[in-house]
């Protein structure tokens, strides 16, 4: 059986999407991913099993995808693709990552009437809220995140299965659309075995940071991930901790507002901003810290949806410290794996930090009982199972 996943962006790099396409390609199943053409990327091309199937873009298109709810151009645009795409590769089921290409799907799939499964990644509409461009002008005139909310909706209703990241948004899915449980299904964000047992580590991070007491974060840096709670205790945690370092490997438009604060408190000495690295060295900045973080704002879409960096910290056996964003807050607590900090509060997070150096039985005991849950409990391998019987059962 031919699956078509669906994403409106470039591929690689997207670790959800290529783990899930590989676990299906294991499974037996023929994987063809629609997705955007970069550069001088190949047309058609193979990866790791996974037929990809790239599709031209221009910069326009890319921007009216901001649009896709509030303007039809979008959706004008990608439809005849996609339709080709079905087509071309003889589909028998579509797989959606995520709202915004979603209606185009829909509308080309109206012809065929394949079997369709949405794949939430994110609370979209929520996350909008945070977006830099639909906090000034023109986006916040022209964007309404409320037409992409009730976009949503309709296209959970649409789809045949819906598969989420975590029980908590699940569970505000069906309450809020009232459908039915079998409907749902969790693939959380989980890691692969390989990242934790096939790593290689770059000898120039470990001796960067060999001599610091490294507080961690990886991943996306937008406002909303709580990075200014982290910057703020170090002005605190600098004074008390010897060789104390944050680190901040990741990026995003909005990095401008980290980087201001930093300098207004003169810490430009203990906050090491790494910028976008490669994959392929998470492990070792990992290795090379003491603690990891995951500072989070409370919104809709933290407090039911997992940060994947949590269980890339896990699965190296660190003690890790995070908000109460409820989802993380939750299964932290149940594995004893971390710490809790109250959201925003920079003396909360600091109290804690300063309780792990101080600890370091605790903090070794917290950094084992994360590990042998990613091992026993919440690989990729283990939890992905769920993906294979969706697709068996369709």
């Amino acid at each position: 059986m031919r699956i078509g996943m669906i994403l409106d962006d470039v591929f690689p790099p997207d670790p959800r999407v290529e783990n899930e396409a590989i676990t299906l390609v294991n499974s037996g199943y023929d994987v063809f991913l629609f997705c955007l053409q970069n550069g001088n990327q190949k047309t058609n091309e193979l990866i790791n099993g996974i037929n990809i199937r790239r599709y031209k873009f221009s910069k326009l298109t890319h921007k009216l995808s901001a649009l896709s709810y509030d303007l039809p151009f979008y959706k004008m645009i990608m439809q005849p693709k996609i339709n080709h795409f079905i087509k071309k590769n003889d589909i028998n089921f579509l797989h959606i990552h995520d709202i915004r290409i979603a209606e185009a799907v829909f509308q080309a799939n109206k012809k065929h009437q394949l079997k369709t499964v949405l794949d939430l990644h994110d609370n979209i509409p929520e996350n909008m809220k945070f977006y830099p461009h639909l906090n000034k002008f023109p986006g916040k005139y022209i964007i309404s995140p409320n037409k992409w909310r009730k976009k949503e909706n309709e296209f959970i209703l649409k789809a045949d299965k819906i598969i989420t990241v975590s029980p908590n948004f699940s569970e505000n899915i069906i309450k809020k659309n009232n459908i039915e449980t079998k409907k749902m299904v969790v693939v959380p964000n989980t890691v692969r075995q390989s990242f934790y047992k096939d790593a290689i580590y770059s000898d120039i991070i470990k001796e960067k940071y060999s001599n610091k007491f490294v507080v961690l974060y990886l991943g996306d840096t937008n406002i909303r991930r709580g990075l200014l709670t982290a910057i703020r205790a170090t002005e605190f945690l600098s004074k008390k901790i010897a060789n104390f370092k944050l680190v901040i490997v990741g990026q995003n438009t909005t990095d401008s507002i980290l980087k201001e604060e930093t300098k207004k408190l003169n810490l430009e000495s203990f906050i090491d901003f790494e910028g976008w690295q490669d994959v392929s060295l998470f492990p070792s900045y990992i290795v090379a810290s003491n603690i990891c973080i995951s500072p989070l704002y409370r919104s809709i879409q933290h407090d039911v949806a997992y940060a994947n960096k949590i269980f890339q910290y896990m699965s190296f056996g660190k003690p890790i410290l995070v908000s109460n964003a409820i989802a993380q807050k939750e299964i932290v607590e149940r594995v004893h794996s971390g710490l809790v900090h109250e959201e925003k509060n920079k003396d909360d997070f600091s109290s804690k930090v300063l309780e792990l150096y101080q600890n370091k039985e605790k903090a070794e005991e917290l950094g084992k009982n994360g590990k042998l849950f990613i091992e026993n409990e919440f690989s990729w391998e283990l939890t992905s199972q769920a993906l294979v019987k969706l697709y068996n059962e369709l």
